[in-house]
């Protein structure tokens, strides 16, 4: 939902970091695999309660993550770079829950619960970009020139990100702070499916 506003912010200066890092030959998929080295060193942080450490590391892979797609902006976005960013992305999303989890039990049914929605709300994302590309949709644009269609939704990358920080500051909180965000993902999951589907009535509505 704030991810229009984040990209005006954050993309200025991501695009001038990209842009050198570009001239010095840096690979976009580099800084994607930079950043799933720090998305799976999270686990180990936060699993051992370090979540300090733990918040470093995300916030690090969420920087190498915005790196990887200014450089993409310079040298010509690939296919299969969306296809890698994507991926890695699924995988730092599920180490955070995966780390917190090992922290405690009493973190553990929470952080089930909270990997059951991100499948969810994954899934109605890049099924939504399926759909969208079988018809040709085009991307609205603020979230970034992005390789293949943005899902919008009442969770995307800057909610989930401000969701993680909040466990890293207030790990004993985790509980009652997973079991809002999963809320709000299976909200965002509803959301998607009844715009698809009114997106999807309305093609048939005006077919000849």
């Amino acid at each position: 939902m704030l991810d229009p506003l984040m990209r005006r912010i954050i993309d200025p200066p991501l695009n001038r970091v990209g842009a050198s890092l570009a001239a010095l030959r840096v690979p976009p998929d580099g800084a994607t695999f930079l950043g799933l080295g720090f998305a799976i060193a999270t686990v180990p942080a936060l699993a051992e309660g370090w979540y300090i450490l733990g918040l470093l590391f995300i916030l690090l892979n969420r920087l190498a993550d915005g790196l990887d797609g200014a450089i993409a902006r310079r040298v010509g976005p690939t296919a299969f770079g969306g296809y890698l960013d994507i991926v890695c992305d699924s995988v730092f999303y599920a180490a955070v829950p995966l780390g917190f989890a090992l922290a405690g039990p009493a973190n553990a049914i929470w952080a089930a619960l909270l990997l059951a929605t991100f499948v969810c709300t994954m899934t109605s994302f890049l099924g939504r970009a399926i759909l969208a590309a079988n018809r040709g949709e085009p991307t609205e644009g603020k979230r970034g020139r992005k390789s293949f269609f943005y899902s919008a939704g009442i969770i995307e990358g800057t909610e989930t990100i401000a969701a993680f920080v909040l466990f890293c500051l207030f790990p004993a909180a985790f509980p009652i702070l997973a079991a809002t965000m999963s809320a709000l993902c299976a909200w965002t999951v509803v959301a998607r499916l009844l715009e698809a589907s009114h997106t999807a009535s309305a093609s048939v509505v005006r077919e000849p």
